[in-house]
């Protein structure tokens, strides 16, 4: 799985929309899919990896927990650039959506870094709602944010 996060969180097309220094170490990396593992492990919940129908690896998509108690998650996707304008990022979201209606989530947060225009249609898209500009830490950066009510 390390291979993989490197392959996409190493990409500075991807990691320029989410750290602020526009890139991520392989120490930042190596973090970042600890923290995917843990939450499985403690909330049967993280950002999956994502493949074609001819097991390419594309992406990931997913939950992180935002507020458990009151069953609200966070959803996001990152994918390679050489997939973005391709519909897997709408059809993994729409998909992970309809899983949390499953398990019975009562909302879902998502945010966006301002300069990523196509993650706000998609959202849109999506019924997402916008709430707020939020601080989001890792890019430093007010990030434009949406719930979405199941």
């Amino acid at each position: 799985m390390l291979e993989l996060a490197e392959r996409l969180w190493l990409n500075p097309e991807v990691s320029r929309f989410i750290a602020a220094s526009g890139k991520f170490s392989q120490v930042e990396v190596r973090a970042r899919l600890q923290q995917e593992i843990d939450n499985q492990v403690n909330f049967k919940l993280q950002y999956w990896p994502l493949f074609d129908l001819e097991n390419h690896f594309i992406g990931c998509c997913g939950l992180r927990p935002r507020d458990p108690l009151q069953q609200i998650y966070e959803i996001g996707v990152h994918l390679l650039p050489e997939y973005w304008g391709k519909n897997y990022a709408y059809d993994a979201l729409d998909t992970v959506i309809e899983f949390s209606r499953q398990q019975k989530h009562s909302k879902l947060f998502a945010g966006h870094n301002p300069a990523n225009q196509a993650s706000q249609r998609m959202l849109l898209k999506l019924n997402f709602e916008w709430v707020k500009n939020e601080f989001y830490e890792p890019t430093g950066l007010e990030h434009p944010s949406y719930e979405l009510i199941l």
